[in-house]
C-alpha cells in the first residue's frame, strides 16, 4: 500500500515562529502555519494541524461511507461531510484534540434514513483516519439531506 508525505519547514520559536507545510506527494500546495493563528478564531489565511486533520477525516469518512453504502445495496448520489476538529488545553499539560464532530448529509437511493445512520456509524468506526484517532472522542450527526 502507498505512503504519502508532507513536509513542514519551521522558523522561530513556539509563540513567534511560523512555518510552511508542503504537500509533497501530490505537489498541490504549500500552506502557512503558526501557533498564534492556530489558537485564534481568525486564521488569516493560515492553516492548522486541526484543519488538515479535518480534511483528512472528512474525505476518508466519505470514501468509507460510500463503500459501505454500496456493500449494503444502496447508491450514494451525494455525501456532504463536515469534520470539525477542536483544539483545547490538555489537563496533563499543553494541548490536545479532545473531539471531532462529523456532520453527514446524504442523498441515497435504496436505503431508508435509519439504515443510513447505521452505515454512517459503522463508517465512523472503520475509516482509517477514525482508527488513527482513537484517543479522540468522535461524534456523528447523520441524516438525509443535501
Amino acid at each position: 500500500m502507498p505512503s504519502r508525505n508532507a513536509h513542514t519547514q519551521w522558523t522561530g520559536g513556539f509563540e513567534d515562529g511560523s512555518g510552511v507545510v508542503t504537500l509533497v506527494h501530490s505537489g498541490i500546495g504549500q500552506y502557512q502555519v503558526s501557533f498564534p493563528r492556530r489558537a485564534s478564531d481568525e486564521s488569516e489565511a493560515t492553516t492548522s494541524p486541526e484543519e488538515l486533520i479535518a480534511a483528512a477525516h472528512s474525505s476518508c469518512f466519505a470514501m468509507q461511507c460510500s463503500a459501505l453504502l454500496s456493500e449494503a445495496g444502496a447508491t450514494a448520489i451525494s455525501l456532504s461531510v463536515l469534520a470539525t476538529v477542536s483544539l483545547g488545553p490538555d489537563p496533563a499539560g499543553g494541548f490536545h484534540i479532545p473531539s471531532i464532530a462529523l456532520e453527514v448529509r446524504g442523498v441515497v437511493e435504496n436505503m431508508n434514513e435509519a439504515a443510513f445512520v447505521e452505515v454512517c456509524e459503522l463508517a465512523k468506526q472503520t475509516c482509517p483516519v477514525s482508527k488513527a484517532l482513537t484517543g479522540t472522542t468522535i461524534t456523528i450527526d447523520a441524516r438525509f439531506g443535501e
